[in-house]
């Protein structure tokens, strides 16, 4: 298939710049170093290829991400980064299990659903889940008392990761980090499990990083030292044009708006409404014409959509199935 017979809007990705940034990683951190995050682009097909660069160990933050790379035979060792109220259909998976647990309430429903394995989550500064680090090591003993095991501690610290500038990164990664560090001397176990893809050489503590947009990369990300490019934007159309601006057929039902606007190369976007994109282009454009929108938060933007088709050139060489949507 040739691009240009791809129904727009279309979730469409570089082929060769995804095996770029899968390269790349994969140098940076090989092996269990990484733990891939499967919600950046929720697709086992692209799950596989990280385990083909040696990353067998995911990170997911649903129910629905477990199941599906458990079904692929994906789950060597899966950990949901998440809090759960039932873990019943996680401790029937056939996979090795690990969820995040921060209260009485998420170690009972471990234990009642059949999970045999947590790590003690940790707030280490973002305002999301995680216990106070001073009550880690309570926790891990009253998980510990439920017959789990204790594989350490994790903690994200997302706060961290928009910062442009990289030394006030890795200070502010090291902050956060040492709140992390003296956790696990109260709990114990083997993983220190934090960290993402803008300061996954910054994090010096964790055992293992928890990156995921670097497959296909958030522009509100592109720090200049990262060695990671945007991979995927929606193929659009133009279905309108006005004296100063023109009209594309993506919208917020097809890309995500919480990180800013989207952006188009060679113009300035006004604004975006459920299937329109408003914007001023720098050269003459016609109803017709196809235009690149780069959404700055790939994660729920790929969620929007059913499947991606990688290209190379104009060529679609694959499509995959965004088959872990869902909870």
């Amino acid at each position: 298939m040739h691009r240009s017979e791809l129904t727009t809007p279309a979730l469409v990705g570089d082929a060769d710049a995804i095996d770029r940034n899968l390269d790349a990683m994969a140098k940076a951190l090989p092996g269990h170093r990484l733990r891939p995050h499967i919600k950046a682009h929720k697709c086992t097909g692209l799950a596989r290829k990280q385990a083909a660069r040696g990353h067998t160990g995911f990170t997911c933050a649903t129910i629905r991400e477990m199941e599906g790379l458990a079904a692929a035979g994906l789950g060597e060792d899966l950990l949901l980064a998440n809090e759960v109220l039932d873990a019943r259909r996680l401790g029937a998976l056939d996979a090795r299990v690990t969820v995040a647990v921060d209260s009485e309430e998420t170690i009972r429903a471990a234990a009642d659903g059949g999970v045999r394995e947590v790590l003690i989550d940790v707030n280490v500064g973002l305002p999301r889940c995680g216990c106070p680090p001073g009550q880690a090591g309570a926790l891990a003993d009253r998980a510990r008392k439920a017959e789990l095991e204790v594989r350490g501690v994790m903690g994200y610290e997302g706060h961290v990761m928009p910062i442009e500038d990289a030394g006030e990164r890795e200070a502010a990664t090291a902050t956060a980090m040492e709140l992390l560090k003296q956790a696990h001397e109260q709990v114990g176990g083997d993983v220190v499990s934090a960290g993402g893809t803008t300061n996954y050489a910054l994090n010096h503590v964790a055992t293992e990083i928890q990156a995921g947009s670097y497959v296909l990369m958030d522009r509100s990300y592109a720090f200049e030292e990262l060695p990671f490019q945007a991979a995927i934007w929606i193929e659009s159309s133009v279905i309108s044009v006005a004296e100063k601006y023109a009209v594309v057929d993506a919208g917020l039902k097809s890309l995500a708006l919480d990180h800013g606007n989207p952006e188009i190369d060679g113009a300035k976007v006004w604004f975006a409404s459920d299937e329109h994109v408003t914007f001023a282009p720098e050269s003459p454009v016609r109803v017709g014409d196809r235009v690149r929108v780069w959404a700055r938060h790939v994660d729920p933007t790929v969620a929007k959509h059913e499947r991606l088709h990688l290209v190379r050139g104009d060529d679609v060489v694959e499509t995959l199935e965004i088959d872990l949507r869902g909870w």
